[in-house]
């Protein structure tokens, strides 16, 4: 049998532990109460306002049945508003508040710091290839997960 501390998927569920901890203790540190997942949630409902529930758990590789909790969570901190799309009504849309905005601003210095301890046993030169090779190794695998990555689909614009 193959040595516990050289599977990936042992040493991958012990750094997710450890990323999350470092996340929580950064971003309570500046006064906020917040998981990676609601994180994740603001910032793409901020890169996609009207986003709809379904494509925003594509976006973040989370679980269709429970990103409305995500999203309950959001709008009762008064970050996000959600509200019945009107191409869809039986989607409903999502887009940041004020509040919401603010939170991000304020959120990003203490997420960027959680990156460098996560990454600071690491050199610049080996943090990037570890990024790139976390993308390579994900991306291989995405289809296997039961909440795949689901990127928007880009329009073109017609002249």
């Amino acid at each position: 049998m193959q040595d516990l501390e050289q599977m990936p998927g042992h040493l991958i569920r012990r750094l997710q532990q450890i990323a999350v901890a470092v996340f929580h203790t950064e971003v309570e540190a500046i006064g906020f109460d917040m998981t990676p997942v609601q994180f994740a949630a603001l910032v793409r409902v901020s890169e996609h306002p009207g986003i709809d529930q379904i494509t925003l758990a594509g976006l973040i590789a989370y679980d269709r049945t429970t990103i409305a909790g995500v999203v309950d969570r959001l709008v009762q901190k008064g970050f996000l508003s959600r509200a019945v799309s009107e191409k869809d009504r039986r989607a409903k849309v999502l887009h940041m508040t004020e509040a919401g905005t603010e939170a991000l601003s304020r959120l990003g210095p203490a997420v960027e710091k959680a990156q460098q301890v996560m990454l600071s046993g690491l050199d610049s030169q080996e943090a990037e290839d570890f990024i790139r090779l976390l993308h390579k190794a994900t991306e291989a695998v995405n289809g296997l997960s039961r909440a795949p990555l689901r990127p928007v689909a880009r329009t073109t614009q017609k002249d």
